[in-house]
């Protein structure tokens, strides 16, 4: 064993010491992800989904786990989407209440802390946590699963439809101890129900823990969600999330993942279409800038005929930040029919920034529509140059040209908060020579022309 790996179970052992007795089903499972990050160890640059992406940061980091969940409301305020919804609030992993929105629930919706779920209904949470990734989607999935502990359940009742946003409020404290949190997530969608989840990972600017995300999304029959992953973490944070969705007949997924902020961040996206006319949508957007590092690894398995998944990631990178994006659809024998689309596309700032992207297709049928492309360059010169004819000065056109870039994706967000709030930090952090002051307002008077 490493000193890493034993780093990290001591602190389990302190933590499980604390803890005191629990459900049999609940120690086995920490124990089998134990036993499991034990073996697996942190993965390394020789391991090829982790080819780009080093880790020791997060190996080597000195992490204590939060008591508490103390944080000004005042800051928790500015730091707060501005928009009405059910909301559960978490700071450094610690479910917090004052912080936290749960009346007027519309009836077939529980949403609860995973803390009380476990405690009101372990043996109904039980059988469909951990049913998805288990603990061998990753070391990292594995490490959740040790710590796991509080997180979010969110359960809708057939037919039921939540007009309300539900977000699902992640803050990161500044501190002088380095903090680590391990959430799980675990989202029960039945027949007929539709939802549209915020997941919102913000912070203090001084903030320098260490998220292990764990997600599982079950969509039975027919069922809808709507799904914002907005990671807006301070830039010293380290973020690694996994996310597996399973989707049953007609069943409908669509996740924007918005990735803005983070030193180190790596999100594993899977979606398991299972029943023929399941259809997944994935829309990402990544920005980085200094030494950020942005890693997306997504993946669907069309294991139905008549299965559809369309993906479109877009990158901006400055500086010199490292993307990374590795996206692969995989047609299982005898799913004809399908359509299955995937496109990455980047733009390069600086010539110190740099893009590692592999986009992949696996067929094993032959009665499929399916495509994959990648692209990566620096802003078009004809278009600065058309923006320049209208009176527009060079670096105030080429922040224009970047926005522009970003809003491909941003058009398809139904949301005007969550563009909003995109669009104005991608312009807040354009370069200064792009001008960025009053970019936004410019873009839109240019768009009513």
């Amino acid at each position: 064993m490493s000193d890493d790996v034993k780093t990290f179970l001591d602190r389990l052992a302190e933590r499980n010491a604390e803890r005191g007795p629990e459900p049999t089903w609940i120690a086995a499972r920490r124990q089998a992800g134990a036993a499991r990050f034990e073996a697996m160890g942190f993965p390394h640059r020789r391991v090829e989904a982790w080819k780009y992406t080093d880790v020791r940061a997060i190996a080597r980091g000195d992490f204590a786990l939060a008591g508490d969940a103390e944080f000004s409301p005042a800051s928790a305020a500015a730091l707060t989407l501005p928009i009405e919804a059910h909301r559960l609030t978490f700071v450094d992993g610690v479910f917090a209440p004052a912080l936290s929105r749960l009346d007027e629930l519309p009836d077939g919706v529980q949403l609860v802390p995973l803390s009380a779920a476990l405690e009101e209904n372990h043996e109904a949470v039980g059988g469909p946590l951990g049913r998805l990734t288990g603990v061998e989607f990753s070391a990292f999935a594995a490490l959740n699963t040790a710590f796991m502990e509080e997180g979010a359940v969110l359960r809708l009742a057939p037919g039921t439809h939540v007009e309300k946003p539900i977000v699902l409020q992640f803050l990161s404290r500044e501190g002088d101890q380095a903090v680590m949190s391990h959430p799980r997530i675990l989202i029960q969608m039945a027949g007929r129900s539709e939802a549209t989840v915020i997941e919102h990972h913000v912070g203090e600017e001084g903030a320098a823990n260490f998220t292990n995300l764990v997600e599982e999304i079950i969509l039975e029959r027919g069922a809808i969600l709507t799904h914002y992953k907005l990671q807006e973490a301070p830039l010293k944070d380290l973020h690694v999330a996994s996310i597996h969705v399973e989707q049953a007949r007609d069943s409908r997924y669509t996740s924007f993942n918005l990735n803005l902020g983070g030193g180190l961040v790596r999100n594993d996206l899977v979606a398991e279409l299972n029943g023929q006319g399941a259809e997944a949508n994935f829309n990402g957007l990544f920005y980085g800038q200094g030494r950020q590092h942005v890693d997306n690894h997504t993946l669907v398995n069309h294991n139905a005929p008549r299965t559809f998944s369309n993906e479109n990631y877009k990158g901006i990178l400055d500086d010199r930040a490292h993307g990374v994006f590795n996206g692969k659809v995989v047609v299982k024998r005898d799913s004809q029919q399908i359509e299955g689309f995937q496109n990455n596309a980047n733009l390069l700032l600086s010539d110190r920034a740099e893009i590692d992207t592999k986009p992949e297709l696996e067929i094993y049928a032959d009665d499929v529509k399916c495509s994959h492309g990648s692209t990566t360059g620096q802003l078009d010169e004809e278009a600065v140059f058309a923006l320049r004819a209208r009176g527009i000065d060079e670096q105030t056109a080429r922040g224009l040209l970047t926005l522009a870039f970003a809003g491909e994706v941003m058009e398809q967000v139904d949301l005007d908060v969550v563009a909003e709030r995109v669009e104005l930090a991608v312009a807040g952090k354009l370069p200064d020579r792009f001008h960025l002051a009053g970019l936004v307002e410019a873009a839109a008077a240019l768009n009513e022309e």
